[in-house]
C-alpha cells in the first residue's frame, strides 16, 4: 500500500478534545451522539475524520459554488491533504466564495488548520488511515461534480455512496482495529460490512433527502428506477404521478432495507466487549431502521424531510442500552423498527 503524505499544517497546535467536540456537536448531533460514547483515544481520532470530510461536504455541498468550482476545490482540498498545496490558499477562496459566517461547516473549514493539528498529534497508522479514506471520499465526490446531477442506474448510486459513505464505513473499521485488538483479529470480516453500514445510512439519507437534494439540483434516484414506473426523474415529484411515484420510492426502500441487513449484521460482528463502540455504530443504524419505516409508502416524502422524533431517539437510545449484548435481542428490536410506522410528531 502506498504511503500517504502528511499535509502541511503550518505548525498549528493540536486542539483540545472539547473544542472538537462542540464542533461535531455544530455540525452533526447525530453522530454526535455515536462519536462521543466511543473510548477516549478512538472518540478523539474519529471526530477529526469526521470533521475534516465536512470540510469535504462543505465545498460539495455549498449553494454559492458552481459544480465546476466545487470540484476544482474539492481537488484543491485534496491537494492541501496530500502536503502538495497550500492550506492559506484554500481558505481564502472560502472567504472570497461563500459568504454566510453563520454556517458552522463555513466556520469549521475556515479553522481546518486546527483539524490538521490534531491529525498530525496522532500516531503515524492513524495519520495514515483518516487521510487516505478522506482523500479518497473528496476525490470521489469532484468526479461526481464532474458527472453532474443525475444518477442513472443503481451501480451508479452505488459507487456514489461508495465515496460518500462506504469509505467511511471503511474508516471507522480502520480506526476501531488500531484501538481495539480484537476488532483488528475480525477485520476480514468486518470490512466488508462496515462497508455495507455506510451504505445503509447513505441510502436511507437519499430516501430521507429526496426533496432537499431536489432543490439544489440533484436526483439520487437512478433513472432506471423511474423508468420502471414509466416516470421521468423531475416526474418523481410531481402530484398527478403520485402512484408511480410511491412504486420508486418502494423500491429504495428495499434497497436500503438490504443494506441497513448487513449494517446490523457489522454492529453484531463487533466484540461484546467493546460495548461502547458496538452502541456508537449500532445507533445510526438503528436511527436509519426507524426512519426508513417512516419513508415507506408516505408521500410526504416527496415534499419535506422525514425525521424520526427526539422521543424516538432518546428510546432507542435507551432501549439498545439496555439490550448491546445480546444479538438476538438487538437483530428483534432492529426488525421491529423497520416494520413500525410511528404517528408523526417533532422533528429531531
Amino acid at each position: 500500500m502506498a504511503s500517504v503524505t502528511s499535509p502541511a499544517t503550518s505548525h498549528s497546535e493540536a486542539p483540545s478534545a472539547s473544542w472538537l467536540t462542540d464542533e461535531l456537536r455544530h455540525t452533526s448531533r447525530t453522530f454526535a451522539l455515536s462519536i462521543e460514547t466511543l473510548p477516549s483515544a478512538l472518540r478523539y481520532q474519529l471526530t477529526t475524520g469526521y470533521l475534516l470530510l465536512r470540510v469535504s461536504d462543505f465545498l460539495e455541498d455549498h449553494h454559492q459554488l458552481s459544480q465546476e468550482r466545487k470540484r476544482e476545490l474539492l481537488l484543491l482540498w485534496d491537494s492541501v491533504l496530500a502536503g502538495e498545496s497550500s492550506l492559506a490558499t484554500l481558505l481564502e477562496h472560502v472567504r472570497r466564495e461563500t459568504e454566510d459566517e453563520t454556517d458552522p461547516e463555513r466556520r469549521l473549514t475556515l479553522r481546518a488548520a486546527e483539524l490538521l493539528g490534531a491529525l498530525k498529534s496522532m500516531p503515524e497508522p492513524v495519520q495514515e488511515a483518516i487521510l487516505r479514506r478522506v482523500r479518497e471520499t473528496t476525490r470521489g465526490m469532484a468526479e461526481w461534480q464532474r458527472k453532474g446531477p443525475r444518477v442513472r442506474t443503481e451501480a451508479e448510486l452505488d459507487e456514489y455512496m461508495h465515496y460518500v459513505a462506504g469509505l467511511v464505513g471503511y474508516l471507522v473499521a480502520d480506526l476501531s482495529a488500531v484501538t481495539c485488538r480484537g476488532m483488528r483479529k475480525r477485520l476480514s470480516t468486518l470490512y466488508p460490512l462496515a462497508h455495507e453500514c455506510g451504505l445503509a445510512l447513505q441510502s436511507v439519507n437519499v430516501v430521507r433527502g429526496l426533496r432537499e437534494d431536489y432543490e439544489r439540483g440533484w436526483i439520487f434516484v437512478p433513472e432506471s428506477y423511474c423508468r420502471q414506473h414509466g416516470l421521468s426523474q423531475t416526474e418523481l415529484f410531481s402530484h398527478s404521478k403520485r402512484d408511480a411515484s410511491l412504486g420508486v420510492l418502494e423500491q429504495l426502500v428495499r434497497k436500503a432495507e438490504g443494506h441497513l441487513h448487513n449494517g446490523l449484521r457489522y454492529v453484531l460482528t463487533i466484540p461484546r466487549r467493546y460495548r461502547r463502540v458496538r452502541l456508537a455504530c449500532a445507533w445510526p443504524v438503528l436511527f436509519a431502521a426507524a426512519t426508513l419505516a417512516k419513508s415507506q409508502g408516505n408521500a410526504h416524502a416527496f415534499a419535506h424531510p422525514v425525521k424520526i422524533t427526539r422521543k424516538q431517539v432518546k428510546r432507542i437510545v435507551l432501549v439498545s442500552s439496555s439490550i448491546w449484548w445480546s444479538n438476538a435481542l438487538m437483530h428483534r428490536y432492529f426488525t421491529r423498527l423497520l416494520s413500525s410506522q410511528p404517528a408523526p410528531s417533532d422533528s429531531v
